[in-house]
């Protein structure tokens, strides 16, 4: 069912504010929400915010009820601007409709519907039916950019994918010897522990493993975060058991992806380690991605970044799952046929067979300029 207002709506100043600010609230939640998404609400009386609040991590209150419970009698015949439709059924938490409906809120502002189904227009409409007039589409498109990752899953039960690399002006991202550390500034690498504060996994595949050893863990020390569940695509189970993805200081669990053609002896030896080790099916002798991307998303793993090396970034293009590309780009050049550049395979032979990007923006980071954008599906 659809809600949104037509497009020749004219929504005023003051009601574009409190919703902004009411994002600007949901933001701060960002990459501690998971599964759930990231909500902000406002309660506004007479002009003035009496109530305000945003949804902090999966299992706590809603966004709602903060602002509820600090607005408390001055939320009556008040109005309440929120990011997303509120919730009408029961999960980890009470139904939030009910809540706004005893708190006797005179007028709703909803950003977008829930495009979870269990919710999808039902909320709206149970407040409609107490009486509550609810206006739907104010700051929309700033309410679908902030919850990209909860859209992507809640509708496909997938995880929204991001592929970043860091590379030199002309296209690489390494030496030909191999050396890679570092083409880019310690602000473009302190922004990618940002990005790996904010997904739940983070996927390399056994090259990078083998070749750099990493340890994929968020180094932020100022601030509290998580570190990602660490992914490995690994078809053979080749993962070194001394390997710095079997981090015991992490809390964060590793994956070991691997096809049937793994040896048994090394699954159980990486399962000896603490991997949890996942063998899916293969496709031309690897991996196949697709079906790993069911899998993490039957995990309840809702976004996953992508920093592997060239085979795995064009496996994952070819394969169809990445949502959006970042690519930090240094102005230095490298230079060398035999330097790899950030896609490998085999490469298209027509410029047709491209892959485009849509919403392409780019972002100063000292030197560096960061380039992101969303991959057309083909």
């Amino acid at each position: 069912m659809e809600f949104a207002l037509s497009k020749d709506t004219q929504w005023s100043v003051r009601d574009r504010n409190f919703m902004e600010h009411a994002l600007k609230l949901a933001a701060q939640a960002r990459g501690r929400t998971s599964p759930n998404p990231m909500v902000g609400a406002v309660i506004v009386q007479n002009g003035e915010i009496v109530g305000e609040g945003y949804h902090q991590r999966a299992g706590d209150c809603h966004a709602e009820i903060h602002a509820l419970n600090q607005a408390k009698e001055s939320a009556q015949a008040g109005t309440m601007y929120v990011t997303l439709e509120p919730c009408c059924h029961w999960g980890r938490t009470p139904p939030c409709t009910e809540a706004v409906i005893r708190a006797k809120i005179a007028n709703v502002f909803v950003a977008i519907e829930d495009p979870n189904p269990q919710v999808a227009g039902t909320g709206i409409r149970q407040l409609e039916e107490a009486g509550i007039p609810v206006q739907v589409g104010l700051c929309e498109a700033e309410s679908r950019q902030l919850n990209e990752v909860f859209i992507k899953y809640i509708t496909t039960q997938r995880p929204f994918v991001i592929l970043k690399s860091a590379v030199s002006l002309d296209g690489k991202i390494a030496t030909a010897s191999g050396e890679s550390q570092w083409i880019t500034s310690e602000a473009s690498r302190r922004k990618g522990h940002e990005i790996r504060a904010q997904v739940d996994a983070i996927l390399v595949g056994i090259g990078t493993v083998l070749q750099d050893n990493p340890s994929l863990t968020t180094r932020l020390p100022e601030r509290e975060h998580e570190d990602p569940i660490r992914v490995i695509v690994d078809s053979h189970g080749r993962t070194p058991l001394g390997a710095k993805v079997f981090n015991p200081v992490s809390n964060a669990g590793t994956l070991i992806v691997v096809t049937q053609a793994a040896p048994l002896k090394k699954v159980q030896a990486l399962r000896t380690a603490g991997a949890d080790v996942l063998t899916v099916k293969e496709k031309e002798g690897r991996v196949c991605l697709k079906t790993l991307m069911e899998e993490l998303g039957r995990r309840e793993i809702t976004s996953l970044l992508i920093e592997g090396g060239a085979a795995i970034n064009a496996a994952a293009l070819e394969a169809g799952i990445v949502d959006k590309l970042m690519f930090f780009v240094a102005p230095k050049l490298i230079g060398g046929r035999g330097a790899p550049g950030p896609i490998g395979g085999g490469g298209i032979a027509r410029l047709s067979e491209a892959f485009e990007l849509r919403g392409v923006r780019t972002t100063q980071i000292e030197r560096d300029v960061l380039i992101e954008g969303y991959v057309l599906k083909r």
